[in-house]
């Protein structure tokens, strides 16, 4: 085996460890008592702390403009948004749903993305995301009524990332990646603590005082998801993706919301709380998700910064 065959190889294990590492995002979110808010307020100040200790980050940030800034900043809005609402789609119904509502990520994508970003309309891409609406259908029928809103709250969470990775793409070249994400979760953390007067009269269901230290099993389980699921894959999947295509990276992490409803059913034995109909209906979804790739007819650039910050990893935008 060549040099360069070897070092693809190895970048294919690295990838697939960093969408494994992503799936247990949903699993920890799952064994983690705190209600949504708090849980997505530690993970992100967590992060954001790690990352503050790297010079480089804030040498980056100096030689930023400031409107460059307010625009990240923007979209780190749309990403605690996102963050909330799909922990909150996990708390009201389960890890495997919400993971599958993530998978719509790309469909929505297909949609919202030739106006934010500025490139043409793809008529193959609305006729992908018609085609999901059955395997909608199924995911809703195969649940427990009490999972509904979970569905709704999931599906909102992945508009939010087809949102603000549409808007990453605009800014891809013009910061550092980890300084991009420092800013974004810096940003969000902002947001979430500015929500928390009114989250309790509009979204109880997701409240929670976060200024409140968690117990030391959440705290463990917080640490897990700050470095090992989100801070630890980054930097993997950068290297990773010096020795791969963008495509095959793209392939690799389509397989996320299978890795966590695998989890899922290994960990919380959720494959009896869901019926056949359910899995009918992630069968077609990530068939699409598959599919969107595949309908691509140049090849596209990966972008690291969307890897920090989101549920669904879409590195082929």
């Amino acid at each position: 085996m060549n040099t360069s065959a070897s070092a693809h190889a190895k970048a294919l294990w690295q990838i697939h460890l960093c969408v494994l590492l992503w799936g247990f995002t949903a699993i920890l979110g799952k064994a983690i008592s705190l209600s949504a808010l708090p849980l997505v307020w530690w993970r992100m100040i967590l992060v954001v702390a790690a990352i503050a200790l790297l010079p480089g980050v804030w040498r980056a940030l100096r030689s930023m403009p400031i409107k460059l800034i307010g625009s990240y900043a923007g979209i780190g809005v749309l990403v605690s948004l996102h963050w909330l609402t799909f922990y909150g789609s996990i708390k009201l119904s389960n890890a495997s749903v919400a993971a599958t509502c993530m998978a719509l990520a790309t469909v929505f994508t297909a949609l919202v993305e030739p106006k934010l970003a500025g490139r043409k309309f793809s008529r193959r891409e609305l006729l992908l995301g018609l085609a999901v609406l059955p395997g909608v259908a199924l995911v809703v029928g195969g649940v427990p009524f009490a999972y509904r809103n979970g569905i709704l709250v999931g599906a909102i969470s992945a508009f939010f990332v087809a949102l603000f990775s549409s808007l990453n793409k605009r800014l891809v070249e013009h910061g550092d990646p980890l300084t991009v994400t420092g800013i974004e979760l810096a940003a969000g953390t902002l947001t979430l603590t500015a929500l928390i007067p009114l989250m309790d009269f509009a979204f109880p269901a997701l409240s929670g005082n976060p200024f409140v230290l968690p117990g030391s099993r959440d705290l463990l389980l917080i640490l897990t998801l700050s470095v090992a699921c989100t801070l630890f894959p980054f930097a993997l999947s950068l290297v990773a993706l010096r020795h791969m295509s963008a495509f095959s990276a793209q392939m690799a992490v389509n397989l996320e919301p299978l890795y966590a409803i695998v989890l899922a059913a290994i960990f919380f034995g959720e494959q009896h709380e869901l019926s056949m109909l359910f899995y009918a209906g992630v069968a077609i979804l990530l068939a699409a998700v598959f599919v969107h790739p595949l309908l691509e007819s140049r090849a596209r650039k990966a972008q690291p910064e969307i890897l920090g910050v989101a549920e669904a990893k879409n590195i082929l935008e």
